[in-house]
């Protein structure tokens, strides 16, 4: 790893703010991932001036992109994506890449712990199973009865600010 700076600094704070809000109100305020990016910029502006602002901007595109697709299933919500970006403009984009893929590859396991934890297992893996035969039958869209805003009240749902922030830490630590 790299030593700690700024941008890395900021960037775990945003995330660490980003798993309180959502354990505790299942939401990422919108107040603190655009104030995050717009400081990224900013920060970026003001010490590398405006190519390194464009590198920050980059970072927030590749973030936001990197998770878009799960949005637009209905498997996370919009302040997950909104957090990823706004990671993504503190780190720059090739690390926002990363950040996205060790988030997605920490996502896995905690939702299989969540849902063990929970007893909720057998139902999550034959969920999984619609989803995937469903995908296969009428292509890459949202399910009708298996997104968020379709779960049935009392189903657990993993904050997914958690694997994004294990995906930063592992992103800062190997990067």
């Amino acid at each position: 790893m790299s030593g700690i700076d700024f941008p890395r600094a900021a960037a775990v704070v945003v995330a660490l703010m980003g798993c309180y809000t959502d354990i505790k109100t299942r939401r990422i305020p919108n107040v603190l991932t655009f104030g995050a990016a717009a400081g990224a910029m900013g920060y970026a502006l003001a010490g590398g001036g405006p190519v390194a602002m464009g590198w920050s901007a980059a970072g927030w595109l590749v973030g936001a992109a990197m998770f878009f697709p799960f949005f637009a299933l209905g498997g996370i919500g919009g302040g997950d994506v909104k957090l990823m970006a706004a990671l993504g403009a503190w780190l720059g984009p090739m690390p926002a890449v990363w950040l996205g893929l060790f988030a997605a590859l920490a996502g896995g396991p905690l939702a299989l712990l969540l849902a063990f934890a929970r007893g909720y297992a057998k139902q999550a893996f034959g969920n999984l199973w619609g989803l995937v035969s469903y995908w296969r039958v009428v292509g890459l869209k949202p399910h009708p009865n298996l997104t968020l805003d379709s779960a049935a009240v009392g189903v657990p749902r993993l904050p997914y600010a958690l694997p994004i922030t294990v995906g930063l830490l592992v992103t800062l630590w190997l990067h």
